[in-house]
């Protein structure tokens, strides 16, 4: 915000990359998932009457715990902690005992297969059977690349734009480093809870420690932590956190008795069915099915909570520091007002969205994935940009972190522009043809 060329045209570009927070689709989808526990069934489109009130209840219901509960980040800390405990756990459990070996040398095979692409490979049966081709392999026997399927570039796209949070929230996760009090943190306070919470201020910009060679040392110490974390904890559980579901959807979807016209509904509905239907007594089958819908739930709430803190609390943020006149007008434990007073306007578009999206929350879902990509692709660019401008040279990223970064802005964009130009160009061109 304090860049040029100013304020006004990173609050447009924001506003951009922010779209895929205003459709609530993961509310929407958990709301299906407690329709289908409560009809003992799979929901379908007539189903609705049930699904939206529900995703109304649920969206109240991730707010009130981010209003009551001391400062923000410990409520998400405590809820972010019950999930991955309960997913990981049932994930993992569920994988080592029924899940087969030919599946779980698939679906983890595939992270060290480079080049593989969906192709058309049609049959009598089934015209629109895809199969996996490596490119490169490919070029090497005939010469030509292999023209690639594009019917699931845009579920390969959200996949991605999922994987490791997405999106802008990536940009914001050092906020709630501030909200611990790690570091320099402690010294520009945090965003209290509007009930509850002590008083706290917030300071509109950072504070920047002094470079002398004590402090040069606490600075490598924190990337030791960061390391430590980012290789041995983030990383390992970005990857089992989309593996393992693959995994249990490859197992048992196959078992789901869920008919082509609700095929939209979440994929976890569809694993849980399979899961009650793949041969299991009909007690276990039932146990199965309530425990994989429960899992679903704590996938989808508690990441609607931590998108709905992260909308207010970047737009806390872009105000707070661009605004001179709300810095004037107000004191700095006066934070959180106006904190409170965009997440109440979020939950009220929320409640509209989730009415206007509530017979496709499948394609909510997909349109915010892929809208991930593109916020991810941009604001990879727009950190190295502003690291190499702003810090001094002692802390600017090396060369190797930058190439990292790069690399990840570019594979995001890359994806952005396959699923603009294969998917969404053509229904523009059709719509006004």
């Amino acid at each position: 915000m304090r860049c040029r060329p100013g304020p006004r045209f990173f609050f447009a570009m924001m506003l951009v990359l922010n779209l895929a927070a205003l459709i609530p689709g993961l509310s929407t989808h958990g709301a299906a998932m407690i329709a289908s526990l409560w009809l003992d069934r799979p929901v379908t489109p007539a189903d609705s009457w049930l699904i939206t009130p529900l995703a109304y209840a649920c969206l109240l219901g991730v707010a009130v715990p981010v209003l009551l509960g001391g400062k923000v980040y410990n409520v998400l800390q405590g809820v972010m902690t019950a999930k991955v405990v309960i997913v990981l756990g049932f994930c993992l459990g569920l994988g080592l005992t029924c899940v087969s070996g030919t599946s779980w040398s698939n679906v983890f095979s595939g992270f060290v297969k480079f080049g593989n692409v969906p192709v058309l490979s049609p049959t009598e049966e089934n015209p629109n059977r895809e199969v996996l081709v490596n490119g490169f392999t490919h070029w090497w026997e005939f010469g030509t690349w292999p023209v690639m399927a594009t019917a699931s570039i845009v579920t390969l796209g959200a996949f991605a734009g999922y994987a490791g949070g997405g999106g802008l929230a990536n940009s914001t996760y050092s906020n709630f480093v501030r909200d611990k009090g790690w570091g320099m943190g402690s010294q520009v306070g945090a965003i209290p809870s509007a009930v509850g919470g002590r008083s706290v201020t917030l300071s509109h910009v950072g504070k920047v420690f002094k470079l002398t060679a004590d402090n040069l040392r606490k600075w490598r110490g924190w990337w030791r932590y960061v390391l430590t974390d980012q290789i041995l904890v983030w990383a390992p559980g970005c990857f089992m956190g989309m593996a393992l579901p693959a995994l249990l959807s490859m197992q048992f979807a196959q078992h789901s008795t869920i008919t082509p016209e609700q095929a939209a509904v979440a994929q976890s509905i569809i694993t849980a069915d399979g899961l009650r239907n793949a041969g299991f007594s009909p007690v276990v089958g039932k146990c199965l099915w309530l425990a994989a819908l429960f899992t679903g739930l704590m996938v989808m709430l508690p990441s609607q909570m931590s998108i709905l803190d992260d909308f207010a609390r970047r737009w806390t943020d872009a105000i707070w520091s661009a605004s001179r006149r709300v810095r004037n007008t107000m004191q700095a434990h006066q934070v959180k007002f106006i904190y409170y007073a965009i997440l109440g306007s979020y939950v009220v578009w929320s409640f509209v969205a989730a009415f206007i999206f509530s017979n496709a929350p499948r394609l909510m879902t997909d349109f915010i994935a892929n809208l991930n990509n593109l916020a991810i692709g941009v604001t990879s660019f727009q950190l190295l940009w502003i690291n190499n401008r702003l810090l001094p040279k002692e802390l600017k990223p090396r060369w190797y972190q930058s190439l990292g970064v790069m690399v990840c802005g570019v594979f995001y964009l890359g994806l952005t522009t396959l699923v603009f130009v294969f998917k969404i160009w053509p229904m523009i061109v059709k719509q006004f043809s």
